[in-house]
């Protein structure tokens, strides 16, 4: 199994403080993935060239690459497992992120060091 890193972006800094509710959405989100044993452990990645990315937008729309408005920022990343970036796409579909505050997120392959 692969490993992949969501990469969540905001389009503004007051997004940056959800409400106690938004925030259970997002952790029952997270729950979900943990419970079928699909979270990864963050330590030592390296994320490869930007070509090999997506990004879930609202509405679920894909697109390719991780291209990014100049006022978009991060504000954080989980590491997921994953058969391949389709899958790993599905499970960022599910983010309450689009509902709430219509941020969006890069999906990229994470490299592992020998």
């Amino acid at each position: 199994m692969k490993e992949f890193a969501l990469i969540f972006r905001l389009k503004d800094v007051a997004d940056f403080k959800p409400s106690p509710e938004q925030m259970q959405e997002r952790m029952n989100w997270l729950a979900g993935i943990a419970s079928q044993n699909k979270l990864a452990d963050k330590g030592n990645t390296l994320l490869p060239i930007p070509g090999s990315a997506k990004t879930v937008k609202p509405n679920n729309v894909v697109t390719d690459g991780p291209y990014t408005e100049i006022k978009e920022f991060i504000s954080g990343y989980i590491v997921v497992k994953a058969e391949t970036i389709d899958e790993a796409v599905e499970m960022a579909k599910g983010n309450p992120i689009f509902d709430q505050v219509g941020g969006n997120i890069e999906v990229r392959e994470v490299l592992k060091r020998d």
